[in-house]
C-alpha cells in the first residue's frame, strides 16, 4: 500500500472534488460527519471544547461543532484569531455556525483569552492540519500549551497540531493527543518514533476519497500490509520436498547466550527451511541438538567461541550471522573471511553488526544483497548519530543504495530500506516484542525465507510483517507483558496460515 505526502494526500482530495464530482464544502461535510459518528459513539457526554485554526483543519472543526450540537451535545468553540482572512470552506462553516446563536464562539485573540478549561471536559483540536511547514510560534503555541496542560483529554482531526507530516518535528509546540481521528490514510508521521508521544490512538476515518487516485502517483514508501505479504508468498505444492527448500546455515551463539543460537535455530525451521545447520561453539553443541533436534550442528572447534570456518559456505542457500556471537578477536576474523565469499546470501544482526560497527571498511566487503537488521543503536554505531527519525529513516535508505544490501532498521513500525531508493514501512507487531531474543527470532526467519528461495526483497517485507504478526498472536494469547520471543516462535505458523 503506498504512503502518501502530504501534498498528494491533498492532491487526492482535489482529485475527489473534481471526479466524483462533489464540491470541496460537501467533503468537508463528509469528514465531518464521520469524525462526528466516532465521537458519538467513543466519547462520553460531556461538554466538547472544540479549538479552530483559521484553515480547513478549522473548518472541519467547525462543522463537528454544529454536527456534536444538532445530536445534543453541550459545546463551545474558540477560533485562533490570525492575521489570515480563513480558507473558503472555514468562512462557509463559520458562517453556518454562526446563526446557531445557542453555541458559544469565542475568539482567542491574546494571552488572556486563553480559557481555564475543566478537566471534566473533551477538548477537540482542530487548530493546525497536515498543511503545516513551519514550527508554530507566538499566540499559537501558547495555546498549545495552554491544552496540553489542560489535563482534559485531547482528540485531535486528522493530526495533531504543530506536527509536520513528512518532516521531523523535534524541538516544536505539539498538541499532546489521546486520539488522533486521521482521514482516509495512515501519515508518514504516526509512522516515526519519535512523534509517538504526540499522537496517541491512532482511527483511519474513511471519507471515501476517490478510490484510483493512489493508483495514478508515485512514491518512495509503502506500507507492508497483508496483501502484499500475501502476493509474495509461495504456497508449497503437493510434490514437493525438502531438497526444494534450500539448507539454512545459522551462525550464532557465543557460550552462555546458547539461547540466540537456539532461537534463531527454531526460527528458521519453522518459516520453512528444508535443512538446517547451526555453527555453535564445541560446549554447545548438546544444549543445541537437545532444543531444535530437527537442526543439524557444526561444533566450532573452539569451546565457547565461533572462530573456524571449517566448510564451503557456498554450499548452503543462505547464512545468518551474528545472535550472540560476541566481538572477540577470533570471531572478528572468522566474520572477515565469511566475507570473502562474494556469493552468499546473508542475513547480518547484533554482534555480526557490531563488529561491522568497529571495522566500517567491511561495508564494503558485504555480499551484493545482504541484509543487515540494526536495532536503533545498532544502526547509529554503524552509520552514525542523527539528530532525529527522519534523518535516521534518510540515512538507511542511502546506505541501502550506496552498499547495494537491504537495511532492515528494526522498531515498532520497522523500516525495510532497500537499494533502488524505496522504503517499506511494517504494521505488524506490538511492544511485548521489545525482549530480549525477538531480533534473534527475525534472524531465523529472515535465513529461512532466503534459504527457500525468496529474493532478499520479498524475504525482508514477508519476514518482518510475519515476525510482528508471529509477534500480535502471541501477545493476543500471553499478553504483552508475559509473551516471551519462543511464544513468537510457536505463532509463526499460524501466522502463515493467515496468508492462505
Amino acid at each position: 500500500m503506498k504512503l502518501l505526502s502530504a501534498t498528494q494526500i491533498r492532491q487526492w482530495d482535489e482529485f475527489t472534488i473534481k471526479n466524483e464530482p462533489i464540491v470541496s464544502l460537501e467533503l468537508m461535510e463528509r469528514a465531518a460527519n464521520a469524525c462526528t459518528r466516532w465521537l458519538l459513539q467513543n466519547t462520553l457526554a460531556g461538554t466538547y471544547y472544540i479549538f479552530c485554526g483559521k484553515g480547513n483543519n478549522g473548518g472541519d472543526g467547525l462543522a463537528i461543532a454544529r454536527l456534536l450540537y444538532n445530536a445534543g451535545r453541550a459545546i463551545k468553540v474558540f477560533i485562533l484569531e490570525s492575521d489570515a482572512k480563513g480558507s473558503d470552506d472555514y468562512i462557509s462553516n463559520f458562517r453556518i455556525l454562526h446563526h446557531l446563536s445557542a453555541i458559544p464562539i469565542y475568539q482567542v485573540r491574546s494571552e488572556k483569552d486563553l480559557p481555564v478549561i475543566p478537566e471534566e471536559c473533551i477538548l477537540i483540536d482542530a487548530l493546525f492540519g497536515t498543511g503545516l511547514n513551519r514550527g508554530l510560534t507566538g499566540l499559537a503555541a501558547q495555546l498549545i500549551d495552554h491544552l496540553n496542560n489542560a489535563g482534559a483529554p485531547v482528540i485531535s482531526i486528522d493530526i495533531p497540531s504543530g506536527l509536520f507530516c513528512d518532516q521531523s518535528s523535534r524541538g516544536h509546540s505539539i498538541i499532546r493527543a489521546r486520539h488522533t481521528l486521521t482521514f482516509q490514510v495512515l501519515k508518514m508521521a504516526f509512522l516515526i518514533a519519535e512523534n509517538a508521544v504526540f499522537f496517541g490512538q491512532v482511527h483511519l476515518i474513511d471519507i471515501n476519497l476517490h478510490p484510483s487516485y493512489p493508483d495514478l502517483v508515485d512514491t518512495p514508501f509503502y506500507i507492508i500490509n497483508q496483501s502484499m505479504a500475501r502476493r509474495i508468498y509461495r504456497p508449497r505444492t503437493a510434490f514437493a520436498h525438502k531438497g526444494n527448500f534450500g539448507h539454512a546455515l545459522i551462525i550464532a551463539g557465543a557460550y552462555g547466550k546458547t539461547g540466540a543460537a537456539i532461537l534463531s535455530t527454531r526460527a528458521c525451521l519453522r518459516t520453512g527451511a528444508g535443512l538446517v545447520t547451526a555453527h555453535v561453539p564445541d560446549r554447545s553443541v548438546s544444549i543445541l541438538q537437545t532444543a531444535a533436534p530437527e537442526a543439524m550442528v557444526f561444533p566450532d572447534p573452539e569451546a565457547d567461541h565461533i572462530a573456524t570456518l571449517g566448510y564451503t559456505p557456498e554450499l548452503f542457500s543462505a547464512t545468518g550471522i551474528g545472535p550472540g556471537i560476541g566481538t572477540g578477536v577470533k570471531t572478528k576474523f572468522f566474520l572477515r573471511g565469511l566475507l570473502e565469499h562474494e556469493a552468499l546470501k546473508l542475513v547480518l544482526d547484533a554482534d555480526a553488526l557490531n563488529i561491522i560497527a568497529g571495522s566500517p571498511g567491511l561495508l564494503n566487503h558485504l555480499p551484493p544483497g545482504s541484509i543487515l537488521t540494526p536495532h536503533p543503536r545498532e544502526f547509529s554505531r554503524l552509520f552514525g548519530e542523527q539528530d532525529n527519525d527522519f534523518k535516521k529513516m534518510e540515512i538507511a535508505i542511502s546506505k541501502s543504495m550506496e552498499l547495494n544490501v537491504i537495511i532492515i532498521l528494526k522498531g515498532h513500525h520497522t523500516l525495510v530500506a532497500l537499494p533502488d531508493g524505496t522504503g517499506f514501512f511494517n504494521i505488524t507487531g506490538n511492544a511485548g516484542m521489545a525482549k530480549g531474543g525477538s531480533g534473534d527470532v527475525l534472524t531465523g526467519m529472515l535465513t529461512g525465507l532466503l534459504a527457500q528461495g525468496y529474493s532478499s526483497k520479498e524475504a525482508a517485507i514477508m519476514g518482518v510483517f510475519l515476525h510482528g504478526l508471529a509477534g500480535d498472536l502471541a501477545a493476543g494469547a500471553r499478553g504483552m507483558e508475559a509473551m516471551t520471543a519462543t511464544d513468537i516462535i510457536e505463532n509463526i505458523g499460524s501466522a502463515f496460515q493467515q496468508l492462505l
